[in-house]
């Protein structure tokens, strides 16, 4: 297992400006990949592949398109005290060294502060968003939990990224099935061991 913890200091940072994918060019480029590699774009089985990939990259980088602070909003009325875990949310993005999916699971945890919560929905939500960018698995993690740590203030936040790296698995080195783990580390997750502990215990579900 291929581990990196990232160990940070919370602080804002300014949103990405928004901007509209050019599925033109997008598909020009495709073109040009296909000829590279000696194939004839123009071929019955191939036409209508760059339109189809442009689209899809599209699709996969919405995030930058998008503003993560709209997920974070706590709830009015509801109160809560104790740890709050999601784990498992299916996450996949595309590594911005050599445009290849990674694919994995993302823990989010966080102790509420003044019984603010959000609703569990706005947590995957909120994965996704910085997920569905050009990405490193570092930054994605740690964008995750600096936002949920500025927005909602809360008195801690843990985040975990497990994912498999196409880029590492298909090509490179060909290591299929190796993970890559990450955390970030956030206030009274950072402060205290034994909470932090707890979080992990829970999520690795070796409570």
């Amino acid at each position: 297992m291929n581990t990196k913890v990232t160990d940070i200091k919370s602080k804002r940072r300014k949103p990405r400006r928004p901007s509209e994918p050019n599925l033109d060019r997008i598909a020009q480029g495709v073109r040009l990949i296909l000829e590279g590699m000696g194939e004839d774009p123009n071929r019955e089985g191939l036409r209508e592949t760059p339109r189809r990939v442009a689209e899809m990259y599209a699709e996969l980088t919405a995030g930058m398109r998008e503003d993560p602070s709209e997920h974070v909003v706590p709830l009015s009325g509801d109160k809560h005290d104790e740890m709050v875990i999601v784990k498992d949310i299916a996450i996949a993005s595309l590594c911005e060294h050599h445009l290849a999916p990674f694919v994995g699971k993302c823990h989010i945890a966080y102790i509420p502060k003044n019984g603010n919560i959000v609703g569990v929905s706005k947590l995957a939500r909120l994965a996704e968003t910085f997920a569905r960018r050009l990405q490193l698995q570092e930054r994605l993690t740690s964008e995750i939990a600096n936002t949920l740590f500025d927005l909602l203030q809360p008195l801690g936040v843990m985040v975990v990224v497990e994912a498999e790296h196409t880029c590492m698995t298909l090509r490179g080195v060909k290591k299929s099935g190796a993970m890559t783990v990450t955390s970030a580390v956030l206030g009274g997750f950072r402060k205290d061991p034994r909470t932090r502990a707890e979080a992990m215990a829970l999520i690795t579900g070796r409570a």
